[in-house]
């Protein structure tokens, strides 16, 4: 009992190590986090942006980007951060077939077909948020409507 329970603990501290949250994003970048004013340290919390924040408070709201992109113009260099959601979705049984498991039965050996159905899940990735950044500020938001 006393090592499944000790196990147990050990694999929350696992996790919990792993989680990036805005406090331990914060904690991170503290010297930017305490210059910023009580307004702006509450609105970081509740993970809004705005025009004109740093790469850095947006870090601290959102966490780390899915994917970056840069685009460069004659004029600018812009830097966009999109953020998206995942999941697996389930399809349902699929039929490719059958297995051919080989029995014994006394003396003689004698093949016996079982239907094979797998689960089908597929995997989906959609955009929801992309910030673009230009001269270390926020220059546009978008965000999808759901």
């Amino acid at each position: 009992m006393k090592s499944s329970l000790f196990l147990l603990v050990v694999c929350v501290a696992a996790l919990l190590a792993g989680c990036s949250t805005v406090v331990s994003r914060s904690q991170e970048k503290a010297a930017v986090f305490s210059t910023l004013d009580p307004e702006t340290q509450t609105r970081l919390e509740q993970k809004v942006v705005r025009v004109g924040d740093s790469p850095d408070m947006v870090y601290i709201a959102l966490g780390h980007p899915d994917r970056v992109r840069e685009t460069t113009t004659p004029t600018a260099r812009v830097q966009t951060w999109i953020y998206t959601a995942t999941w697996h979705e389930y399809e349902g049984p699929v039929f490719p077939g059958y297995l051919h498991p080989l029995y014994r039965g006394g003396y003689a050996r004698r093949m016996c077909p079982e239907p094979f159905e797998p689960d089908l899940y597929s995997d989906h990735e959609e955009e929801y948020l992309r910030i673009a950044f230009q001269d270390g500020k926020v220059t546009a938001i978008e965000q999808a409507k759901r």
